[in-house]
């Protein structure tokens, strides 16, 4: 009993000066519903500029490359993508990886265009929970050696 009488007044001690706060407002929680998709177009001044779609979900990669493109739409942005009747891409994900077969030649698309794919499919694999360390392949009609290199978004680095 002695021992247990020094152990009560040091817990008693320990807790001087701490008072229950109230109830706190933390916001709003997440609800895991995107409002829809950030697409990657060219600004006036030639740098990546992220437009978000409000489509009511984040949906895959293959609608977000759909809705790239598809275009700009009514904005100040433009687009460095040819534009093509065809918009269906072919995508194979695995760990760490990301091929992407799209309708179009090396020669209808810019450097700056071959971001604006790699940076629109990235921030959807990202946002739906997948790693940012994920290189993306554009494999384009014709196989050329730009179809074989892995690459990442300049503006996730």
């Amino acid at each position: 009993m002695r021992r247990i009488w020094p152990v009560a007044v040091a817990l008693l001690l320990a807790g001087c000066g701490v008072r229950p706060s109230g109830v706190t407002d933390g916001g709003e929680a997440p609800t895991g519903v995107a409002p829809g998709v950030t697409l990657y177009f060219v600004d006036a001044r030639g740098a990546l500029s992220p437009q978000p779609r409000r489509t009511g979900h984040l949906g895959g990669i293959p609608e977000a490359m759909a809705l790239l493109l598809s275009g700009p739409g009514e904005s100040d942005l433009h687009t460095d993508i040819s534009s093509s009747s065809t918009t269906q891409v072919v995508v194979t994900v695995t760990s760490g990886f990301i091929r992407l077969m799209v309708p179009l030649s090396i020669h209808e698309v810019t450097p700056l265009g071959i971001d604006q794919i790699v940076c629109t499919v990235l921030g959807v694999h990202i946002q739906g929970g997948g790693s940012r360390r994920t290189k993306v392949q554009v494999r384009f009609t014709l196989p050329t050696p730009e179809s074989d290199e892995r690459r990442t978004c300049p503006l996730f680095r």
